[in-house]
């Protein structure tokens, strides 16, 4: 009973870290996976899968290390799947695409310099581009107080408050509000219901490879996923005194991805901001047990995975603007600090404005995707103000 009683701490602090991270945005991986072309049962068994990769990887990874390593999916990602839309070839090709991300995470780990290379794109460029990509979903929950005044304004309300009063919790507690918005609403309308929806399953995709899906996707993804989520991830648990194998990392979480792919999932990486909920001393005063955490999130996860069809059929039976307000919500932290990092060197301000503004315009040129035009604007303007004159 001695050991039994310290080991609840860690083992509560994992569920805290999956409920808070799941709740907070599956939202966006739905919105993301539907944006480029997934039907219903298509998101529905996407969010199954990174659920059910990114709780493994945490288990293998927390277990074998014994340090509290937490594995999320790719919000930052998903936000790109919104802002990118249908590419050449349409979800095959973006399945495709999920799995050329997987190869270049796959990559990194064996092959360090790509990892160098990625660490030479400057941080104020990545989190431009980054910020250029989520200020349209950041948008939403503004357009659809307008759109559908009565099924968003207690989502926003709600939000807000606890946002006040518990900040971990406002952006759960907002999906919850918007559940009740949906069901208040199947009742008044006495729409029909099927009851199979709710069972998960795995719809797998053969997958095409496109030029269009490889450049447009395939790149801004790999490049969001390392800048955004795995960098950050080595950073937030070396704070906590944690020093996360690179290689092993990005083995599991590339593997984990290309398992994940033919089924819809886009991205498993190394938590960020989730990260310090299962590594600080919150979790256990003594940083040798905290790893119990790890693998708690991770199994809190594998649980979590059996109501992603639930969730997702939530979704499809929305209210108008509804469930886009949600996702807009859990982005407003991470565009904020997108938009701070992006402009916080007077000397980077206006090559990283330039990527915003491209990022944020949502164009497409010869098939790419605005994200891709967005780190060539930048990088671009960035050399030529920063050349030396003769």
């Amino acid at each position: 009973m001695s050991d039994a009683a310290p080991l609840s701490r860690p083992i509560l602090a994992g569920v805290v870290t999956a409920l808070v991270g799941f709740t907070s945005s599956f939202a966006v991986v739905l919105t993301g996976l539907d944006a480029v072309g997934a039907n219903a049962a298509q998101a529905a068994s996407g969010l199954l899968a990174v659920s059910l990769t990114m709780g493994l990887a945490c288990v293998v990874l927390a277990w074998r290390y014994r340090i509290p390593i937490t594995v999320a999916w790719s919000t930052p990602g998903a936000a790109l799947l919104v802002a990118t839309g249908t590419v050449e070839g349409g979800w095959s090709a973006a399945v495709g695409a999920f799995l050329i991300t997987a190869a270049l995470i796959l990559l990194t780990a064996l092959w360090p310099a790509l990892g160098a290379l990625i660490a030479r794109i400057p941080p104020s460029i990545a989190q431009a581009m980054l910020a250029g990509v989520l200020l349209p979903l950041c948008l939403a929950p503004i357009t659809g107080i307008v759109a559908n005044p009565w099924g968003v304004v207690p989502v926003v309300i709600t939000w807000l408050l606890f946002a006040r009063l518990a900040p971990r919790w406002a952006v759960p507690l907002a999906f919850v509000a918007a559940a009740v918005v949906v069901a208040v609403s199947l009742i008044g309308e006495g729409a029909p219901f099927d009851p199979a929806l709710l069972l998960p399953r795995l719809e797998f995709t053969a997958p095409t490879f496109t030029v269009g899906a490889l450049v447009g996707l395939a790149l801004p993804l790999f490049i969001v996923t390392m800048a955004s989520q795995n960098v950050p991830g080595i950073a937030i648990m070396r704070s906590f005194g944690y020093e996360v194998p690179w290689r092993p990392a990005m083995l599991v979480t590339g593997i984990g991805t290309a398992l994940g792919a033919t089924a819809g999932g886009h991205t498993i990486n190394l938590a960020a901001i989730s990260a310090a909920l299962a590594a600080s001393p919150d979790a256990d005063p003594d940083p040798r047990r905290r790893w119990v955490a790890g693998v708690s999130t991770g199994a809190s996860y594998l649980v979590l995975a059996v109501f992603s069809a639930a969730l997702a059929a939530l979704v499809v039976l929305a209210p108008a603007a509804v469930i886009p307000a949600v996702a807009g919500l859990a982005l407003f932290a991470a565009f904020g600090s997108a938009v701070q990092q992006a402009i916080d060197d007077p000397n980077e301000r206006i090559p990283a404005v330039v990527t915003f503004l491209v990022a944020a315009s949502g164009i497409a040129v010869l098939g790419v995707s605005a994200a891709f035009w967005a780190l060539v604007a930048g990088l671009l303007v960035r050399t030529v103000l920063h050349t030396r004159r003769r």
